[in-house]
């Protein structure tokens, strides 16, 4: 009985693991989008910004997929649009592959 709770435990903690990671990603992706989308800005420096942001909340491991590039909403609007394929963490911060892919939008200021 004690090992199923332990299992169980130990399941429940990696789900808020994977969460987290989950929505550190795609927090830095959207911030990193934002910050590319600014009119002195190009694409690449919000990718790098997203880079720096992932190296400093997690590990610079997470921060490996990343890319960025301009397409138009369905709004006919142009967005910079950052993605992130990362590892999904197994074992604690273990991960394998590139399982979360995540994305975040910036509206793109005029130029």
């Amino acid at each position: 009985m004690g090992a199923l709770l332990t299992l169980l435990f130990l399941g429940v903690v990696q789900l808020t693991v994977v969460l987290h990671v989950r929505n550190t990603l795609t927090d830095c992706a959207s911030e990193g989008a934002r910050y590319g989308a600014f009119a002195d800005r190009t694409p690449a420096d919000g990718a790098q910004r997203t880079r720096d942001l992932i190296g400093l909340s997690l590990s610079p491991r997470y921060a490996e997929g990343v890319t960025a590039g301009v397409t138009t909403s369905a709004d006919g609007v142009q967005v910079l649009e950052v993605r992130v394929q990362a590892p999904l963490p197994v074992i604690g911060l273990l991960g394998v592959g590139r399982a979360v892919e995540v994305s975040g939008h910036g509206a793109l200021e005029r130029r």
